[in-house]
């Protein structure tokens, strides 16, 4: 009954394969939020994969059904040991982005596991599956080491993270009672490289809107009307042009963030960007006096994400009707959530472009959140992985993704640690996502040893 033969444990776990057969097990569950033809899978998922595993390790278990209509349900699952104990609370989402599967390389399917040099390939692999499955089998392998996990535990698993979350916020105030905590310590995202732990403690908020120029019915010739008709692609274009420079600098006053304090500068002290897992990092790209760490994590960015005018697959001599461009603003805490489109709408008109409408989006988006690295539990669990691996984790303010990071620290008032299980280079929300099988036998180890030292040192704070 010792932390090391609970790691062992671990290790047995996937050393003999039972990790890779449990996650192609949850693979092969079609769950695309985003689809209403694959509604079905989500319920599915909850009672015939999640809850079953939790009630073998003595856990009590509850779907519930969405407060927004046609969204998908959760689980609530708890196992309470004992009165007076620290509670860990955890989170997880079982649903994944769009399959694309036509997309993925010969010999993959987005819903098949496969494992190939040191990888397996599946949607969902990386986000979210694997870490939540990562988070199970450590809490399984402290109980089965010591008998019990030395702590209450609480799951809440939702079903609609990749469509912005609908309504795990009212369903978390609705049911706060249940779900109190002394902390959360949860897993998504990557890693910053794949042979070091990383966490963080929030997350950079996402706003999500479209910019449309709409200005006649149909399109003309471009001969007959060029010169006389305005151009909206050029309109848009231009429009765009004055919210950044040409390196991408945020131009709209109310965008540029007041938070990138000393402190945060410091936690951010060489943190690596680059590397061998994804691509090369512009260097000329993005706000200049800041470092690359700074940029994605300390900062704002703005992103076109999709833009169209007129069919470009197979182009006609006419002067387009419309034009629009599918666009994202990144943002760190120091920014007013609740003024970024209006301050865009300023911005707009001060430069004449009052023909430009906003339309937001119409799923949820995240807000941002941070907590310091100085927090009692960041340091306990910042303790904990430096035992296990002999290095120092990663250790970000927040993520530069975006998570719903704000459900658990604002509605249910907790300090949040999250410790991703993923890396950069997974694919994520991409054709052959995938994940490292070194990376996941690592997580399993991290996180044995993280319940097991909750449970043998108590509360921290």
């Amino acid at each position: 009954m010792t932390r090391t033969s609970a790691i062992e444990s671990a290790e047995t776990f996937f050393d003999i394969g039972l990790f890779a057969q449990e996650l192609a097990d949850l693979v092969a569950y079609e769950t695309e939020s985003q689809e209403p033809s694959k509604s079905t899978e989500l319920p599915g998922y909850l009672e015939k994969a999640m809850a079953p595993r939790f009630r073998e390790m003595g856990f009590t278990c509850e779907i519930h059904p969405n407060p927004v209509e046609n969204a998908g349900p959760f689980l609530v699952a708890e196992r309470i040991e004992e009165d007076g104990l620290p509670t860990v609370l955890s989170y997880g989402h079982g649903d994944v982005i769009r399959a694309q599967t036509d997309q993925w390389r010969n010999g993959l399917h987005p819903f098949r596991l496969v494992e190939e040099n040191g990888r397996l390939y599946g949607r969902g692999t990386a986000d979210n599956k694997s870490q939540h499955l990562i988070n199970m089998a450590a809490l399984n392998a402290v109980l089965q080491t010591r008998g019990s996990l030395g702590f209450n535990c609480r799951v809440i698993l939702e079903m609609g993270e990749e469509m912005g979350s609908p309504g795990l916020s009212a369903f978390c105030e609705d049911h706060k009672d249940d779900l109190v905590a002394d902390v959360l310590i949860a897993s998504d995202g990557p890693r910053l490289q794949p042979d070091t732990p990383t966490m963080f403690m929030g997350a950079r908020g996402g706003v999500s809107f479209d910019l449309i120029v709409d200005l006649r019915e149909g399109a003309h010739h471009s001969g007959n009307w060029g010169g006389l008709l305005a151009d909206p692609a050029m309109i848009l274009a231009q429009a765009l042009s004055t919210i950044t420079d040409a390196r991408g600098q945020i131009r709209i006053p109310e965008w540029r963030p007041t938070s990138l304090t000393e402190d945060v500068r410091e936690a951010l002290r060489n943190l690596p960007v680059e590397g061998s897992d994804g691509p090369e990092v512009d260097k000329d790209w993005g706000e200049e006096s800041l470092t690359p760490a700074e940029r994605v994590y300390g900062w704002n960015s703005f992103a076109v994400l999709a833009m169209k005018s007129g069919v470009p697959e197979a182009p006609v001599n006419a002067i387009p009707a419309h034009a629009k461009a599918a666009c994202q603003l990144r943002y760190v805490v120091g920014t007013d959530q609740a003024d970024i489109l209006p301050a865009l709408r300023r911005h707009l008109d001060a430069h004449g472009f009052q023909s430009v409408e906003i339309v937001p989006h119409a799923r949820g988006f995240f807000n941002a959140t941070r907590l310091s690295p100085d927090h009692p539990w960041a340091k306990f669990v910042a303790r904990s992985l430096e035992e296990t691996t002999g290095k120092s984790p990663h250790i970000l303010p927040n993520l530069a993704g975006s998570l719903p990071n704000e459900v658990f620290s604002e509605v249910l008032g907790l300090p949040t640690v999250w410790v991703p299980h993923s890396y950069r280079g997974c694919s994520q929300h991409a054709p052959n996502e995938h994940v490292l099988k070194s990376v996941s036998r690592n997580a399993l180890r991290l996180m044995t040893g993280l319940f097991w030292d909750i449970g043998e040192k108590a509360r921290p704070c």
